[in-house]
C-alpha cells in the first residue's frame, strides 16, 4: 500500500511540475513579443510616476512596431514583386519608414521611452504569410495590406496628435500624418490598378 500510495505521490508531483512548465513556457512565449517588452519597460518606469507618459508611450511602441513592420515587408515586395510600380512603391516606404524609425529612436531616447527592438508576433505572422504568397497573387495581397496598415496607422496617428498628454508627441504624431496619408493614397491607386489588370 504504502509504495502505491508514494508513485500515487510521485506521479502527482511530475503532473503539477509539467502543468507549471506549460504555464511558464506560455508566458515567456507571451514576453518575447518585442512590442510587449517594450510596452512592459515603460509601465515598470511610468506606472507610478508619471501615468500620462506611460499613455503616451503606447503611440511610440505603436509607430515602432509599423515602421518596423512596414520597412520588412517593402524589402520583400521589392524582391518579389514582378510589377514596376508596386516596387517603387515598396522602394518609397522603405525609404520613408527607415527616416520615421531613425527619428522616433532619437525621440524615444530623449523621452526615456523604451520600443521594441525586433519585428513583434503580428509584424511576423504578416511577413510569413506574405512571403507564401504565389508570384501572381503576391501584389494583390501586399497592397492590400499596405492600404488596411495605413488605415490603422492614420487612425492611431490622428488620436496621437490630438489626444497625447506631451504637446512634442502630439506634433511629431501631425508630422507623421501627411506621409501616411499619402502612402495610403497610393496604396489604394495600385489597388484599382491591379484589379483592372486582372
Amino acid at each position: 500500500m504504502k509504495r502505491k500510495s508514494i508513485l500515487g505521490k510521485m506521479l502527482l508531483g511530475a503532473a503539477l511540475i509539467t502543468m507549471t512548465l506549460g504555464a511558464t513556457s506560455c508566458k515567456d512565449n507571451k514576453e518575447t513579443d518585442p512590442a510587449e517588452v517594450a510596452e512592459e519597460q515603460n509601465e515598470a518606469k511610468f506606472e507610478d510616476t508619471n501615468e500620462a507618459k506611460e499613455e503616451d508611450a503606447e503611440y511610440f511602441v505603436f509607430a515602432a512596431e509599423v515602421n518596423m513592420k512596414e520597412i520588412e515587408l517593402a524589402k520583400l515586395a521589392q524582391q518579389k514583386s514582378k510589377n514596376a510600380e508596386v516596387r517603387a512603391f515598396a522602394e518609397t516606404l522603405f525609404n520613408d519608414h527607415t527616416k520615421a524609425m531613425e527619428d522616433l529612436k532619437k525621440n524615444a531616447e530623449l523621452k526615456n521611452i523604451s520600443l521594441p527592438t525586433a519585428l513583434s508576433e503580428d509584424g511576423k505572422e504578416a511577413y510569413d504569410k506574405l512571403s507564401k504568397e504565389k508570384t501572381e497573387d503576391f501584389d494583390k495581397k501586399y497592397v492590400d495590406m499596405m492600404v488596411d496598415g495605413h488605415e490603422e496607422a492614420i487612425k492611431k496617428m490622428e488620436k496621437a496628435s490630438e489626444e497625447a498628454n506631451d504637446e512634442e508627441i502630439r506634433m511629431w504624431a501631425a508630422d507623421m500624418l501627411p506621409t501616411l496619408k499619402t502612402h495610403h493614397n497610393e496604396a489604394v491607386r495600385l489597388q484599382d490598378l491591379i484589379k483592372e489588370m486582372k
